[in-house]
């Protein structure tokens, strides 16, 4: 297994806060709702894709899946998160060709990278020395329960922690659903069986030369009005129903998803109540949801801050 140092950088965030975004007040429910509309519209006009957005494969989704609930621990979901995983039989290096991307409105052959290279692109290296504690789960500490700050200060854990690989026993070349620019599609996938999870750890295989990018935005010049406040991804697509993810202030209260729905695309945020006393300068992430008049389909789900479209939310 690969050990490497992995720096996390959270995204600068835009849009949200305690103090003004510096747009002009948009006053009550009402002001705000009407703030969101014309930028909605102005997001709308300005949406311009290239040919690849309805003819190529733009994934609006991370290229590692679970297909189905892997009935998380908290320490396999940590493991998963960080790409810990330890392979228990040989992992094939050879290539394997063209595989089919499934879209609704058609279908694609592209080039797929091997088991190998999807693996190494899904492991992270192991998960960081932890003196007494076990590195499978369920095992019990070397001699006898791990000590554990409490508290009251230092109390003994009956349940430590465990510092653990995720075990992958077996490799399979599957498909599973993506949402794309073209609506949710079925694109081909190395599955990963994993010994401590209820559902294999699905690493997409379409090679990158045949990924085409997310295009980039074209946000309206004037400044986010306040009292709104941008959405940051999706969090699940069920139909007519969105749950979106608004990034709002630590003191911001009266969470409000807005929503304008065009035949050709959908954009989305909030509108928020600002605190009028000291707040901590921190940003919340609010989970909402939004049902719209007719099934999302294909269509993008535009910020309605930076004019990009969303894509599904790491799970």
């Amino acid at each position: 297994m690969r050990r490497e140092a992995v720096l996390l950088v959270l995204p600068l965030l835009f849009g949200v806060g305690c103090a003004a975004t510096g747009g002009e007040p948009a006053g009550g429910p009402g002001g705000r709702a009407e703030a969101f509309d014309k930028r909605a519209a102005e997001v709308a006009d300005a949406w311009r894709p290239g040919p690849a957005w309805r003819t190529g494969y733009v994934p609006l989704q991370g290229p590692t899946v679970l297909p189905g609930d892997p009935r998380f621990t908290a320490d396999t979901e940590a493991a998963f998160r960080a790409g810990w995983y330890r392979a228990q039989i040989p992992i094939p290096s050879a290539g394997v060709g063209d595989g089919e991307i499934r879209f609704p409105d058609g279908r694609s052959v592209v080039p797929l990278v091997s088991a190998a290279e999807a693996y190494r692109q899904l492991d992270q290296g192991d998960p960081l020395p932890c003196p007494g504690r076990p590195k499978r789960p369920g095992l019990p500490s070397p001699g006898g329960p791990t000590v554990e700050p409490g508290p009251d200060g230092w109390s003994t854990s009956s349940s430590p922690t465990a510092c653990l690989s995720l075990t992958v026993t077996g490799v399979t070349l599957g498909a599973v659903p993506v949402r794309t620019s073209r609506g949710e599609a079925q694109i081909p996938a190395w599955l990963f069986a994993v010994e401590e999870l209820a559902t294999p750890v699905a690493r997409l295989a379409v090679a990158p030369t045949a990924v085409a990018p997310v295009p980039e935005p074209t946000a309206p010049a004037v400044p986010l009005a306040d009292g709104l406040v941008a959405a940051q991804d999706l969090v699940a697509v069920d139909g007519v129903r969105l749950t979106v993810r608004l990034g709002v202030g630590a003191c911001d209260t009266g969470i409000t998803p807005l929503v304008r729905e065009r035949p050709d695309v959908v954009v989305v945020g909030g509108a928020v109540t600002r605190a009028t006393g000291e707040c901590i300068d921190m940003l919340k992430v609010e989970p909402v949801t939004v049902t719209l008049a007719a099934p999302l389909g294909a269509r993008p789900v535009l910020d309605v801050f930076s004019g990009a479209p969303l894509s599904i939310a790491p799970r």
